[in-house]
């Protein structure tokens, strides 16, 4: 049985309804906004165009990004996680949400190990993020 509480609830004070406790809190924006509309997990994509990017302020590396044309025919730009890739031009990929927290204007990932792009050669910890299959055992 769920605990109810014996006291009521207390009634808003006047400085809290003068800073708009009544009035509506806006909605979230959604994080991954071509995922969200259609409410698909991922979606399959062509890349239009592979590049690398500098990321935001502290931060110094190149970070590689691919511009992907869903199936739902609008453009975004995704990043593609991991150490090397083959990815090209004309490359069909999987996109999922989540973004590049310093790559700004990213807000997807490509999925290693599926369609074109292949998984992360040789990695031994976190493979089934990275799309690498398991070590065979030396004999």
């Amino acid at each position: 049985p769920l605990n109810f509480t014996t006291t009521p609830p207390t009634p808003a004070t006047f400085n809290q309804v003068l800073r708009g406790c009544r009035r509506p809190q806006p909605k979230r924006k959604p994080e991954s906004p071509a995922m969200s509309e259609t409410h698909n997990p991922c979606m399959k994509g062509v890349c239009l165009k592979v590049f690398v990017m500098a990321p935001k302020k502290p931060n110094s590396a190149e970070r590689k990004v691919a511009r992907v044309r869903l199936s739902s025919e609008k453009v975004v730009t995704a990043y593609i996680p991991g150490e090397g890739h083959n990815v090209q031009q004309h490359s069909v990929v999987l996109v999922r949400g989540g973004r590049s927290q310093d790559c700004p204007g990213v807000k997807y990932h490509l999925i290693r190990g599926a369609l074109d792009l292949g998984g992360v050669p040789n990695r031994s910890t976190s493979r089934s993020k990275y799309g690498t299959k398991k070590p065979k055992k030396g004999i």
